[in-house]
């Protein structure tokens, strides 16, 4: 039986539809848990102080390959580790972050799909200014002690630069922050990106109830947080990437090399609204983007 690591950035029953499309992609490509392979989980339930630890967990375990999920988990991975490979299912940016020496050469032992989430933020923010013609001014949470956090942060503020809106940087490290960070925008800004990373995803819920009481319409990367009450989400599909994940990992098992598996990208992304929130802020969604929408939440 063949034994595979999978570090989780968030909790078990978070990242439940991932792990499950995962494994369901193990099975496609005649992998069964359990029969003739093993996964060890190693959850960091939103803590990146404990992305090293289970990485060398991992590791003395002896695992064929590793499958992670977002940016720091899997640096924590790669720092432990130069010879077991490494799949990550869904990571902001593989070259910027350092992952990767290239999407087409990953070079070393890391390979996997990138969720271009650093890549669409004008994306997202075009989704904004549809919903509110008049944004001006723009919140960014982003947690600084994040690789991906700074990155997008920077993203952000270029493409709000391009477009001619105001970005005003709330940057958090600890969920004590975000309380302070929120009030610091109350009635002056138009609306609140929140960057994805596990300290976000941790504490969704609570970012979206401050936002709601300061009158803030929340944009997010993925459906989770709009599920926690946020207004809106575009990103990659994550069930089709950790899906995908299973077919780098299969190619691993039988022999294929990290180094010679290019990164690749989403093939499909999803616009989730959350109609209750929209109401709650007092905002009708016009009705050309909650056409677009690939999931309405009531």
């Amino acid at each position: 039986m063949r034994r595979i690591g999978f570090l989780g950035p968030l909790s078990e029953q978070t990242q439940l539809q991932w792990t499950t499309a995962f494994v369901r992609g193990l099975r496609d490509h005649g992998w069964i848990e359990g029969t003739t392979v093993s996964i060890d989980y190693r959850w960091a339930e939103g803590r990146s102080d404990r992305f090293a630890d289970l990485a060398a967990e991992l590791v003395q375990q002896k695992v064929s390959v590793i499958v992670t999920a977002g940016t720091e988990p899997t640096l924590a991975v790669k720092q432990a580790t130069a010879s077991i490979p490494i799949v990550f299912a869904a990571a902001g940016d593989p070259v910027g972050t350092g992952l990767v020496q290239s999407l087409a050469l990953p070079g070393g032992n890391v390979t996997g799909l990138s969720n271009q989430s650093a890549d669409i933020n004008g994306k997202r923010i075009g989704l904004l200014r549809e919903l509110l013609p008049n944004l001006r001014k723009l919140a960014l949470m982003a947690n600084v002690a994040s690789p991906i956090g700074v990155l997008e942060m920077r993203e952000v503020e270029e493409v709000g630069r391009n477009v001619g809106i105001e970005v005003v940087r709330l940057e958090i490290r600890r969920a004590e922050d975000i309380e302070p960070a929120i009030e610091k925008v109350r009635g002056r800004a138009d609306a609140l990106v929140v960057v994805t990373e596990p300290l976000a995803n941790t504490n969704r819920m609570r970012i979206n109830t401050l936002a709601l009481g300061a009158r803030l319409p929340t944009m997010h990367g993925t459906r989770t947080y709009v599920e926690a009450g946020g207004l809106m989400s575009y990103g990659a599909d994550y069930n089709d990437l950790f899906r995908r994940a299973a077919a780098y990992v299969d190619k691993i098992l039988r022999g294929a090399k990290p180094e010679d598996l290019p990164v690749e990208q989403p093939i499909s992304f999803a616009l989730v609204i959350n109609l209750t929130t929209a109401k709650a802020l007092g905002l009708e969604i016009p009705a050309m983007l909650l056409a677009r929408a690939d999931e309405v939440i009531e």
